[in-house]
C-alpha cells in the first residue's frame, strides 16, 4: 500500500451524500421540517460503521494481535486447510453490524499472497459461510511462521476491501482492508501457537491479545 488506509475515507461515497443532503433540505421549505434530521441522524449512522480512530499497539513481540473486532465464535485444530500450509490453529471472529470493520495484521509479516473467491452471501454467524460465501485471503510470512487472515463476507455485507498486495510488508496492528456491515474473519496460526482467547469473548483489533508464542 502506498497510503495508510483510512476507513473514514472508504466509507464517504455512503456517508457523505447522505449528510449532504441533510443539509441541502434545511433550505428546501416544502420539504418537511423532519427531512435535516431523518437525512443527518442516517448519515451519522452510517459513518459510524466506517468509524476508525487511531489505536495503540502494545503487543510484545511473542504476542499476536485480533485482526478484526467482533466475537470469538470458533477456535479449531485442523490437519489441512486451503487457507494454510500444513497443520493449523483457526480463530473465528464474528462482526455484527455494530462493530468496527477495520481489519489489522496480527503479527509483522511479508505478504505473499491475496487469494479472492467468489460465493454466497449468509449470515456470517453460520460456520457454514467459512466454505461457501465470498472471501477474501492474505496470506504472510512472519518470522514465527505462516499467518492468514481470511476476510468473509455476511449476510449484508457485499464488498471486501483489501488494498495490500504480494510484497508489501505490514507492520503488527497496521490496517490493510475492512468489510461492510457485517462479516466474518479468521485467522489461521502456526499449530504450536497458544491461543489465548475464549469462546464467546468480545476482542478489538490490534489491542486484544489473540495468541502467544511460547
Amino acid at each position: 500500500m502506498n497510503k495508510p488506509f483510512s476507513g473514514w475515507k472508504e466509507g464517504l461515497p455512503f456517508y457523505g451524500p447522505v449528510l449532504f443532503l441533510a443539509i441541502v433540505t434545511l433550505f428546501v421549505p416544502a420539504l418537511t421540517p423532519w427531512a435535516p434530521l431523518v437525512f443527518g441522524v442516517a448519515g451519522i449512522c452510517v459513518a459510524l460503521f466506517f468509524r476508525d480512530f487511531p489505536r495503540e499497539i502494545q503487543a510484545a513481540d511473542e504476542e499476536v494481535v485480533s485482526p478484526a473486532d467482533g466475537t470469538i465464535v470458533a477456535i479449531e485444530d485442523f490437519d489441512e486447510s486451503p487457507h494454510y500450509d500444513g497443520p493449523c490453529r483457526r480463530v473465528s471472529i464474528f462482526l455484527s453490524v455494530f462493530s468496527a470493520h477495520i481489519n489489522r495484521a496480527p503479527y509483522p509479516g511479508t505478504v505473499t499472497a491475496v487469494k479472492y473467491a467468489p460465493g454466497l452471501f449468509k449470515d456470517a454467524r453460520n460456520p457454514e459461510t467459512s466454505k461457501v460465501n465470498e472471501s477474501n485471503a492474505v496470506w504472510m510470512d512472519t518470522e514465527r511462521g505462516r499467518m492468514t487472515v481470511r476476510q468473509i463476507s455476511g449476510a449484508v455485507a457485499r464488498r471486501i476491501v483489501c488494498p495490500v498486495a504480494e510484497g508489501v510488508v505490514l507492520s503488527k496492528g497496521e490496517k490493510f482492508g475492512m468489510i461492510r456491515f457485517g462479516s466474518r474473519t479468521e485467522l489461521y496460526l502456526p499449530p504450536e501457537t497458544e491461543v489465548t482467547v475464549e469462546m464467546g469473548q468480545k476482542v478489538f483489533a490490534g489491542t486484544t491479545i489473540m495468541a502467544r508464542f511460547q
